[in-house]
């Protein structure tokens, strides 16, 4: 008798375990864990298939500067220009013609030169401006632009144009 209640005691053991175990899950699922078990610095990153690459149709689009277009020759029967006129030659010879006519007018400061530019930083009467040399298919168009980049057009900037007009005979 002794031994068929240890025999008892033993299976009923053995079936609280098995019960335990079986009930707590842990034991089957241990090969079909997810990646929310994971630590949350080892999960994979998740990201909406609309967010995975971004729009970039309009990225690549660059505005032109108005330094780096080339102003169109002015008309020959349109009258002259206050803000700039043409002269024949490469842009490189013009430069250096407006540099020596710009070092003679009485009143003129260069504040700086920049060849590869092809602009001069000037102060003239109060004003403050830059005068340009742009290639263009006629030659070199020379012009006084403003600190913003657009056409200079106050007094004293188109007094300096007209004094280079009669000195390069634009």
């Amino acid at each position: 008798m002794r031994q068929t209640s240890t025999v008892r005691v033993f299976s009923l053991l053995v079936l609280g375990v098995v019960t335990a175990v079986a009930t707590s899950g842990c034991f089957f699922k241990r090969g079909a864990r997810g990646d929310y078990a994971l630590a949350p610095e080892a999960r994979p990153l998740e990201v909406p298939p609309d967010l995975n690459l971004p729009n970039t149709s309009g990225a690549t689009a660059i505005p032109a500067l108005a330094s780096a277009t080339k102003p169109a020759a002015p008309a020959a029967a349109a009258p002259a220009s206050t803000n700039g006129f043409t002269v024949s030659g490469s842009r490189d010879d013009v430069f250096g013609k407006v540099g020596e006519a710009l070092a003679g007018i009485e009143g003129l400061t260069i504040a700086s030169r920049a060849q590869l530019l092809g602009s001069y930083d000037v102060a003239y009467e109060g004003s403050n401006f830059l005068v340009r040399v742009v290639a263009t298919d006629a030659g070199a168009y020379v012009s006084a632009v403003d600190p913003r980049g657009m056409p200079a057009t106050d007094a004293a900037a188109t007094k300096l144009v007209a004094a280079l007009k009669g000195k390069l005979g634009g």
